[in-house]
């Protein structure tokens, strides 16, 4: 059975990726941000105290993200001041990564701790280096 798109990919390789064309200078950039030459820092402006202060700002009840952003800056952390919707993509992220649950009310999203999120701010607070050292890796993949 022959490939029906073939025809297609074809036409395509002939037409448009002709006229798209990246230096060699560009290539070496996106392969450097792919493999994690950049720091962190240039990458995004998050670090494990903001995911403490984003688990610690649930740690009492759901909120929504508006909640979430006025309690972090109470606590003078400002990563998100510039581009608010960066809290979001971490939240985002949070939830996928199973650390926080969300649910729509009244038209706003609630996120809250769940059970591995509570267990993460609890061995967090006693110190555990495997906990920080995780919250570390999950930074790490954020920045991807």
């Amino acid at each position: 059975m022959s490939d029906p798109f073939s025809n297609l990919k074809s036409t395509m390789k002939n037409t448009v990726f002709k006229e798209f064309s990246f230096s060699e200078e560009r290539k070496k950039a996106v392969k450097d941000v792919i493999h994690g030459k950049l720091s962190q820092h240039q990458l995004h402006s998050w670090n494990i105290e903001t995911l403490v202060a984003i688990f610690e700002s649930l740690q009492f009840g759901a909120k929504h993200g508006y909640d979430i952003s006025t309690q972090l800056i109470q606590k003078n952390e400002r990563s998100f001041q510039s581009n608010e919707g960066q809290l979001y993509t971490l939240l985002h992220l949070l939830e996928n990564k199973h650390f926080l649950t969300s649910q729509w009310k009244e038209e706003k999203k609630y996120y809250a701790l769940s059970k591995k999120g509570e267990k993460y701010v609890a061995a967090y607070k006693r110190g555990s280096v495997k906990q920080q050292l995780a919250l570390k890796h999950l930074l790490e993949e954020a920045a991807l």
